[in-house]
């Protein structure tokens, strides 16, 4: 998907990643309650700026702004798989969980994509004890397609065996969108 310059909405303003962000990426992925349900470890500072380089350079990835500020809020990850599907993602800094932002960002993100006329369907994925992700999930009309047990896993324990853990799976058409 050939992403504009950016997306604006009442309250944000969603972009690419710059370098410069990783001071208020750094805000959020080093809070362990942020990434709890993340693939990763709390981010350290060497590592915040090396993953702004990164997602810079990445087109899955969008800095979600407050308008006003300009201050990096969160990100949303947009990443394209098969049969013009499309995966959304979001990760939050924890002063502006519960504003609606991850809604009013992520239905912009999926609106433009939608509009644009190359996705077919977005998927999501989260774990079952992230109650406020499939929350978001279904506050934005997707529906739960699935519940895979014991599917995957990011950690090992002490023994070196997998924390297998549970994912809701998540999906909308562009038609489903559109009613």
């Amino acid at each position: 998907m050939n992403f504009k310059s950016m997306i604006e909405t009442e309250r944000l303003i969603i972009r690419r990643f710059k370098s410069e962000d990783w001071k208020d990426l750094h805000e959020y992925l080093s809070d362990e309650t942020v990434v709890r349900f993340e693939p990763y470890d709390p981010f350290t500072e060497d590592e915040s700026k090396l993953e702004a380089i990164r997602r810079s350079e990445d087109e899955s990835f969008f800095a979600v702004t407050l308008k006003d500020t300009g201050k990096v809020i969160g990100n949303l990850y947009f990443g394209k798989g098969d049969f013009d599907t499309y995966e959304i993602g979001y990760v939050f800094h924890t002063n502006y969980w519960g504003q609606g932002l991850a809604t009013e960002s992520a239905n912009a993100l999926m609106n433009y994509a939608f509009d644009t006329g190359k996705v077919r369907r977005i998927i999501a994925e989260c774990n079952p004890e992230n109650t406020s992700s499939w929350k978001l999930l279904e506050r934005l009309k997707m529906r739960r397609e699935g519940h895979l047990l014991k599917n995957i896993y990011f950690f090992t324990d002490e023994k070196n065996q997998p924390i297998w853990q549970d994912t809701y799976q998540y999906a909308i058409l562009v038609s489903e969108w559109k009613e």
